[in-house]
């Protein structure tokens, strides 16, 4: 799926005022029926992930600590089975898994001699039977579950889905019979940073040259490709570079893997992107 920035930003503006649930999701398809649920899926998630690092530090405060944790103590202490945190998440506006995580961590403050580790509370959070005490593991348990953005159960289906894309990616490399490397491979040969596959023999797509293959499970916004750039596309492009004279290409990719980019990126020519698979590569490649 590929969007303008206007098309974009046009979604994005619709999310302004909406809460990060599924009926709000609904809400969005109906809105824009031409675009796929994952293209809009993944720009809910990557909108509302912007949202909360602007708006994390003033939920984690000692004063909106304190004051979250006696809210949740009050709501419980009347009804213990009512979605409490869930609800106390909703109106304060941050993400239910993190407010299960600050409200889980005070709780073992008060409760343990010593401070919770963060591997303690990442494992109570991917199972919440571990915690103590049963109400806040079943209130923690509604946030997780509620949670379509953050969390360990949003970390899993992620997990999937990018291992998925890779294998999807793989059997269209076989079925061309295109020679690359795997992540594995090139670990094993000593790279540190690793794109999902090199290609051994560079391919002409739309008249450019791709070296690499990086495919990403997500919307292709302008926030994410420049992260993406510094990050790891870079050090991808500098590794080609050395080893031969063209210049590599990003390509993000996928018929079923890519859930969209922007057509208007400006990214100093840093590469080539598709969504999805350009049609050269589908029909002519061999």
């Amino acid at each position: 799926m590929i969007l303008t920035k206007a098309q974009y930003d046009e979604i994005a503006q619709c999310l302004v005022s909406v809460p990060p649930t599924r009926q709000s999701l609904r809400k969005l398809k109906q809105r824009f029926p031409s675009q796929s649920q994952a293209t809009l899926l993944s720009i809910f998630s990557q909108e509302y992930q912007k949202h909360i690092k602007r708006t994390h530090a003033k939920h984690h405060t000692s004063e909106a600590i304190e004051s979250y944790y006696q809210r949740y103590l009050n709501g419980v202490g009347r009804n213990g089975a009512a979605p409490v945190l869930l609800e106390l998440a909703n109106e304060v506006d941050y993400a239910p898994s993190l407010m299960a995580r600050i409200i889980l961590e005070r709780f073992l403050q008060e409760h343990e001699e010593t401070p919770p580790s963060k591997s303690v509370i990442n494992s109570m959070l991917r199972d919440p039977s571990q915690i103590p005490d049963g109400v806040l593991a079943n209130q923690v348990y509604q946030c997780i579950v509620n949670d379509c953005c953050y969390g360990p159960l949003v970390d899993c289906i992620k997990h999937a889905i990018g291992h998925e894309h890779e294998v999807l990616l793989r059997d269209l490399l076989l079925e061309k019979s295109l020679s690359f490397l795997d992540e594995d491979q090139l670990r094993a040969k000593g790279y540190d940073k690793t794109p999902d596959f090199i290609l051994q023999v560079p391919v002409a797509v739309e008249g450019h040259i791709i070296h690499w293959i990086e495919s990403k499970a997500s919307f292709g916004d302008e926030c994410s490709h420049h992260a993406y750039l510094h990050d790891q596309f870079w050090s991808y492009w500098n590794s080609s570079e050395e080893e031969s004279d063209s210049v590599a290409e990003i390509s993000t990719v996928s018929e079923k893997l890519v859930v969209g980019i922007l057509l208007d990126l400006d990214l100093n020519n840093a590469g080539k992107l598709s969504s999805p698979v350009p049609a050269p590569f589908l029909l002519t490649v061999s």
